[in-house]
C-alpha cells in the first residue's frame, strides 16, 4: 500500500474532495490538518522542492492576511514569504499532496490522479456534483 500524505483544511471543499479521491484509491492517507500542526518551515521547504514551484506559489490570498501584509508586491523574497506562511499557516494554499509519484497542489482536487499510485476503485462525484472519475475508474 502506497504512503500518502495530505496537508488538509476540512473547511475546505477542494480539500474534502481531494482526501475523498485519495481513498477512493483504497488507500488511508496521513491527514495533517495543517492548521492545527502548522508544517515547519524545513517542512515547507521540502514541500516546495518536491513540488518544483516557489513559494509565492503555494500562497493562498482568499480568506488570508496576504493583502493585508501587501503580499502581492515582488519586494518580499523566497525567505521573508517562507517567514509569512511559518508565521500564519492560513496563508499555505491547500490541499498538497505527498505520494510516492511526487508532490502537488491538488487545485483542483482531480490534480491529485496525477500522482496516486492506485487505481480508483468506483465512480468519483465532487461534493457539487461534478463527476471525477466514472464507473469503471477512469477520469471523466
Amino acid at each position: 500500500m502506497a504512503s500518502i500524505t495530505i496537508y488538509h483544511n476540512p473547511a475546505c471543499g477542494t480539500s474534502r474532495n481531494t482526501l475523498a479521491l485519495i481513498r477512493n484509491s483504497g488507500v488511508e492517507p496521513e491527514v495533517i490538518e495543517y492548521l492545527k500542526t502548522p508544517p515547519t518551515r524545513t517542512t515547507l521547504q521540502e514541500l516546495l522542492a518536491a513540488m518544483r514551484i516557489g513559494a509565492r506559489e503555494l500562497l493562498r490570498e482568499k480568506g488570508t492576511p496576504y493583502a493585508e501584509l501587501g503580499l502581492s508586491d515582488a519586494k518580499w523574497s523566497e525567505d521573508e514569504l517562507l517567514d509569512f506562511m511559518v508565521q500564519h499557516p492560513i496563508l499555505m494554499n491547500r490541499p498538497v499532496v505527498l505520494t510516492p509519484l511526487g508532490a502537488k497542489l491538488c487545485r483542483p482536487s482531480e490534480l491529485v490522479l496525477d500522482i496516486l499510485p492506485d487505481p480508483q476503485r468506483a465512480a468519483f462525484s465532487k461534493e457539487d456534483g461534478e463527476a471525477v472519475v466514472n464507473a469503471q475508474g477512469q477520469r471523466v
